[in-house]
């Protein structure tokens, strides 16, 4: 029989290696993508003495599209194809920061270097491919604005509307895509992980941050129960056939119609593809 191949971004995060234990689990061979290497190493040993299983690690910054496209030529250079792509990665900055393509950071990372990813990575995606990418409820205040891909100074940075623009941006990428490789018998779904107990969820203010760990975080959802929407789309035989859905506390939710019908969709994907032609122009 054929090895399973699964891909998870920001495998060595707190849903990251919970998304990585259950797949390998479920028998595929996992290929852990990290851009911390020295951390990534730990839990992938971890990982396998827990499971008994052999992972792979390779490096991988989202905030680089030399990277992405050189990690993504590892891949095909070793696989000849993959059944499941996990976007799980994401960052929440809390000061002004670009990519080393001179976008926004957060944009670059949460959307962009997926982008960026699933679209190298095609070629080895076929019919039972199934992409999940991981959204946040906070889609629901992002906005596409003509500088979304514009890193910000202080004065205009504010890091949960960046977050939030970066999530639309992902979910927009999602449903685009379940059109787009529909024929290819490709997949492609998102999943909304509610609050998670994640490094995330800090403000950047060692007092406020030590509250939240006494008072917060033991309320809100483990890394495995966030993972839980992703991972009901990415293994359950009764999500097989489901593309261009959102799914959070493991269950289909409805998208408004007017986010569905936002006329700055069709201008983000037209943008995206100008932000990445002339990137690699200059690579």
């Amino acid at each position: 029989m054929e090895q399973k191949i699964a891909i998870i971004t920001g495998a060595d995060g707190g849903m990251g290696t919970a998304i990585t234990k259950t797949v390998v689990g479920a028998g595929f061979h996992a290929v852990m993508a990290s851009c911390r290497m020295e951390r990534a190493a730990k839990v992938k040993e971890k990982l396998e003495k827990e499971t008994g299983a052999t992972i792979e690690l390779l490096e991988m910054d989202l905030a680089s599209v030399a990277s992405v496209l050189q990690f993504a030529e590892q891949v095909k250079q070793r696989y000849d194809h993959i059944d499941l792509l996990l976007n799980n990665a994401g960052t929440l900055c809390h000061f002004p920061k670009e990519t080393a393509d001179h976008l926004e950071y957060t944009v670059g990372v949460n959307y962009f270097g997926h982008y960026v990813l699933s679209h190298a990575l095609l070629p080895l995606m076929g019919e039972g491919t199934r992409v999940v990418n991981m959204v946040s409820l906070t889609y629901r205040y992002g906005v596409i604005r003509d500088t979304l891909f514009t890193p910000r100074t202080k004065a205009n940075f504010n890091r949960f509307s960046t977050y939030s623009d970066s999530k639309l941006a992902l979910l927009y990428f999602t449903l685009d895509a379940a059109e787009e490789w529909k024929e290819k018998g490709i997949r492609v779904n998102c999943a909304d992980p509610g609050i998670v107990d994640t490094e995330i969820i800090t403000m950047g203010n060692k007092v406020i941050d030590t509250l939240c760990d006494i008072f917060f975080r033991p309320i809100i959802r483990t890394p495995l129960k966030g993972a839980a929407s992703l991972l009901r789309l990415a293994l359950s035989e009764d999500t097989k056939d489901l593309t261009g859905q959102c799914f959070a506390s493991e269950k289909p939710v409805a998208i408004s119609p007017k986010v569905l019908n936002n006329p700055r969709r069709q201008w983000l994907h037209q943008q995206t593809e100008k932000v990445l032609a002339d990137i690699r122009k200059a690579l």
